[in-house]
C-alpha cells in the first residue's frame, strides 16, 4: 500500500489517500470552476475508506447542486482557505480531492481507462479535450443513476 500526502497553503490541514483512485473525474460544471477559480476541476475519487484528514480540522461548507438537487460539501481550512476535499450526498461512498493539494500532484495517472470529462456545456471554448478520453455534456449519470451519452473523440478536439 502506497500513502500520497497533500495539505492546504498553510500546512494547517493534512490528508492521505491509501490507494489510487477509483477514478479521475475532469469537472468543468460553473460549480467547480467558482469552487477552484479556474477552468475546470482535476478530481481524483476515492473510496471514503481510502482518504483520511490527518491533521487539523477542515471546516465544509454544504452546498445544493442545481443539477442534482443533492448536497455537495466543500472540505477546506479554516486559516487558509485551501480546499481539501469534496463530500457527496449523491455518492455517499466516495471522496473528490483537490488534485493540487497533494504534495505530488502528478502520481495518480489520467487516461482513457480511469477517466471522464463533465459538464462540457459549460466549459471554456479554448478547452482541449485528449483523444480517448470518455466526455459528457452534463453529468455522466442522471439522478436515477442511468448513463447518459458519452461522446469519445479520436483526436484532441477544443471545445467550442
Amino acid at each position: 500500500m502506497t500513502i500520497h500526502t497533500g495539505r492546504c497553503v498553510c500546512g494547517a490541514v493534512r490528508w492521505e489517500t491509501s490507494a489510487d483512485p477509483i477514478r479521475v473525474t475532469t469537472c468543468h460544471c460553473r460549480f467547480c470552476q467558482r469552487a477552484t477559480g479556474t477552468a475546470y476541476f482535476v478530481e481524483p475519487i476515492f473510496k471514503s475508506g481510502d482518504f483520511v484528514v490527518t491533521a487539523g480540522m477542515p471546516k465544509a461548507y454544504s452546498h445544493r447542486s442545481e443539477g442534482s438537487g443533492k448536497h455537495v460539501t466543500i472540505h477546506f481550512c479554516g486559516t487558509c482557505g485551501s480546499k481539501s476535499h469534496l463530500s457527496f450526498e449523491r455518492f455517499p461512498d466516495v471522496v473528490g480531492v483537490y488534485a493540487g493539494g497533494f504534495d505530488d500532484p502528478n502520481w495518480f495517472e489520467i487516461s482513457a481507462g480511469n477517466s471522464k470529462h463533465i459538464f462540457l456545456e459549460a466549459a471554456r471554448k479554448d478547452t482541449i479535450i485528449p483523444p480517448g478520453i470518455p466526455t459528457y455534456q452534463q453529468h455522466a449519470t442522471d439522478n436515477d443513476g442511468t448513463s447518459c451519452l458519452v461522446t469519445i473523440c479520436e483526436t484532441f478536439h477544443q471545445v467550442r
